[in-house]
């Protein structure tokens, strides 16, 4: 039974997916002139440039809460046990492909975040929501006059997101982690963090931003500095590492599978799926709170979802994935985020503090995990707030979602200890939870990419000095909407 959906999970993340994501970033690319490798530089400045916000709401997210927010959600397990688990059983060469599959996510991610702002709907208390189900509603439903034909896609979207409901690994990574690290079984630590996540969200939103806003920087930068020293203290061994990812990247491996070039496509299977489980590009995920944010113009989110995925992947990812090769452990047989922990503790007994960083990552990816945890119950309350109007019903829905939030995340790690799961299982698991929805989401950008590419065009021209101002532009849908309603009259 488990083989079956071993083999159904590897090939739809194999051919299907494969070919959406890569014809939809390439196309973008195209569009867009290269936009994330010619503006890379505006990209990573941007989120650190401060702008005057519409209003003063303290309802309404600031820009950098949002992109907070989203890299809390993302940056986490995946970047600390995915990575090193993808590289382990795939080999080096998952890296390059989950390179290449993060060079096309940043554009894919402006552009479904820049469409999740424009489309996004004013609530009567001056918040924003919107995402993936509402630029389904009101691009293909009202622009592209798909009626209700956009229902089935967002009805498939939001179970499709709600997979991860039920199948989280947040909590048996933490778990793992903190076990490993301080010889203690896993339901203890997985017990914390579940009340932890419970003290969180019932602050609300503004309280989830607030502390992202100061966690994820602190955590990012903690965990990376450790890896720059492992990798200066192994600095002769690097350039034989990089060989090796971009020669494992195209290695065929008659042996696997007996297949030829088994070896190449579990590399490069293993590595678009981590960079998409990672830093959720097409998912459809982060959209939901970038859409929250108080910004004037929708490419200026856009930017912060591209910065994103640049943080995530590039940096994050990349991290861990040259930490694990560099000091050889991806070999070792270890998997999940006992791989990288061990790496990173015999990186640094060169210099005496092996079994502190172990410590202090392990705490950090505790934080990681929370910060995931948090982000996601943002995605499920858009989704439940977008599918039920206000009433009893909906009330009680919410009420169970908040009581049940944390719960099956436990309940898994539970299972996979009692079972004796592995890691290289549960992540089977997370790679089926992003399958549906990143098809669904994948395909209507790609419809509405002309809606895009335009709002592309009016920043260049507003901001950047390229090209002429169109002073009938409407950058959000809604004034469009209202420009046109008041045309009819």
């Amino acid at each position: 039974m488990w083989g079956a959906f071993e083999a159904l999970t590897g090939w739809l993340w194999g051919t299907p997916l494969l070919v959406v994501i890569v014809v939809t970033g390439v196309y973008f690319t195209l569009r867009s002139k290269f936009f994330q490798v010619t503006k890379l530089g505006l990209i990573i400045k941007h989120p650190f440039k401060k702008e005057k916000a519409e209003d003063g709401s303290e309802k309404r997210l600031s820009s950098f809460q949002a992109v907070a927010i989203a890299i809390g959600g993302s940056v986490g397990v995946s970047n600390i046990s995915g990575v090193g688990t993808a590289i382990a059983t795939g080999g080096p060469g998952a890296l390059f492909w989950l390179w290449v599959a993060a060079f096309l996510g940043m554009i894919i991610k402006m552009c479904e975040v820049t469409l999740a702002v424009y489309y996004r709907k004013t609530l009567p208390d001056g918040t924003y929501t919107g995402g993936p189900t509402y630029y389904m509603e009101r691009g293909l439903g009202k622009e592209k006059h798909w009626g209700k034909a956009w229902m089935p896609l967002a009805i498939i979207f939001g179970c499709g997101i709600f997979i991860t409901f039920f199948i989280t690994l947040q909590n048996y990574t933490v778990s793992e982690a903190v076990g490993t690290t301080f010889g203690i079984n896993y339901i203890i630590p997985s017990v914390v963090l579940v009340l932890t996540i419970y003290s969180i969200i019932l602050g609300g939103l503004k309280r989830v931003g607030q502390i992202a806003e100061y966690l994820v920087p602190i955590m990012c930068a903690f965990y990376v500095l450790c890896v720059i020293v492992v990798l200066a203290i192994n600095a002769k061994e690097i350039p034989g590492a990089i060989g090796l990812i971009f020669k494992e990247a195209f290695t065929v491996d008659a042996a696997a599978g007996g297949a030829v070039g088994a070896g190449m496509a579990k590399a490069l299977q293993l590595g678009f799926a981590r960079s998409v489980y990672s830093n959720e590009a097409g998912w459809g995920t982060s959209p939901m709170v970038h859409a929250r944010a108080n910004t004037d113009h929708p490419v200026k989110q856009g930017l912060m979802g591209a910065f994103e995925v640049f943080v995530d992947t590039i940096v994050v990812c990349s991290a861990t994935g040259l930490l694990v090769i560099v000091t050889g452990e991806w070999s070792s047989g270890l998997l999940g985020a006992d791989l990288t922990l061990t790496a990173l503790e015999d990186g640094l007994s060169v210099i005496g503090i092996g079994g502190f960083a172990r410590i202090a990552i392990a705490l950090s990816i505790f934080l990681f995990g929370l910060t995931t945890a948090t982000g996601w119950y943002t995605y499920y309350m858009t989704l439940l707030d977008h599918a039920f109007k206000e009433g009893k019903t909906k009330k009680v829905i919410l009420a169970i979602y908040n009581a049940f939030t944390p719960i099956f995340g436990f309940l898994l790690t539970v299972i996979t200890v009692v079972f004796g799961g592995t890691p290289a299982e549960i992540w089977t698991l997370a790679d089926f939870s992003s399958i549906i929805p990143t098809f669904i989401n994948v395909l209507v950008i790609l419809i509405l990419g002309k809606t895009f590419i335009s709002l592309l065009k009016d920043y260049k021209a507003r901001y950047l000095g390229i090209g002429q101002v169109d002073p009938n532009f409407k950058v959000f849908y809604e004034q469009k909407e209202a420009a046109e309603e008041a045309a009819a009259k």
